[in-house]
């Protein structure tokens, strides 16, 4: 049944409600990229920069920016480090195409990147794929959310019935699969996600997700930042250099910001040392 769950979320994505947020400077960018979403079905509204967009989502919700690098005053890189953990998913424009630039941007938080000029049909296959795997992943929890309910309705706490519900269930519980604990945090590293102690989904990049992993792989020991950035990244460390420490200001914003006390001494800074995962982990 949540395997169904999952592919209707996924065909759902295309929903004619949903909205996007283009961010660029080029008024011209803006308008074709808007009626050529608006042809396919989306939702669409335009800001002209950064100022533009966080006043934009104040009044209004929406489930993707599309958002340009190269712009005056503020760039888009110093925008998509602004927006907050809840912010939607992020699809970032560049004239500069370097990997580098790139590499940068994922890691900073935006689901894909794509260098300008690109092929309008790209960018909406693009957009598709990142609406799909939103839609996917908070399936997944929306399932885990009514077992649990139904398990407390019925007095059967965390057993639940085998085959498809037991599946979903292991996400939530991690009764099943691979897994690292500490403070009441579960990180599932088969499905690459993160639950809070009350069960929630912490929403992380895969660049967060890897240097969350370096931590918990070593805790309690003092590790440098070299060390994080081998971990995280083996051999392209060098192009994640700029990146690791907006990584680490994140994480902690986002695990912060999940209600739970006590996650600024998770991760704990050394001076001049660098820094310490504090909680003993345990492995399913």
């Amino acid at each position: 049944m949540w395997k169904w769950r999952v592919m209707q979320a996924k065909h759902n994505a295309m929903d004619l409600a949903t909205k996007i947020l283009i961010v660029d400077d080029d008024k011209g960018i803006r308008t074709v990229v808007s009626e050529f979403l608006g042809k396919h079905g989306y939702q669409t509204a335009t800001a002209a920069n950064p100022v533009e967009m966080r006043r934009m989502l104040e009044i209004g919700s929406f489930d993707l920016i599309v958002l340009d690098v190269m712009m005056p005053k503020e760039d888009g890189l110093t925008a998509l480090r602004s927006l907050g953990p809840n912010a939607p998913p992020v699809i970032m424009l560049s004239a500069v195409g370097s990997d580098i630039d790139r590499v940068v941007g994922l890691e900073m938080g935006a689901d894909d990147y794509l260098a300008k000029p690109c092929n309008p049909r790209e960018l909406l296959a693009r957009i598709r794929a990142v609406l799909r795997r939103k839609a996917a992943a908070q399936a997944v929890l929306d399932q885990a959310m009514e077992i649990r309910a139904e398990a407390r309705q019925t007095g059967a706490g965390e057993a639940v019935a085998e085959g498809e519900a037991q599946d979903v269930s292991a996400v939530r519980s991690g009764s099943v699969g691979n897994g690292l604990y500490f403070e009441g945090w579960r990180m599932d590293l088969d499905m690459r996600l993160l639950f809070d102690p009350d069960g929630r989904m912490i929403t992380l990049t895969e660049g967060e997700f890897r240097l969350l992993l370096a931590f918990a792989q070593h805790p309690r020991r003092v590790v440098t930042r070299d060390q994080l950035l081998e971990w995280s990244r083996g051999g392209d460390a060098d192009h994640f250099d700029r990146a690791i420490d907006v990584q680490l200001s994140r994480l902690r914003r986002k695990m912060t910001d999940a209600g739970s006390s006590g996650v600024s001494e998770l991760i704990r800074t050394v001076r001049n040392e660098g820094y310490v995962f504090v909680p003993h982990v345990t492995r399913s």
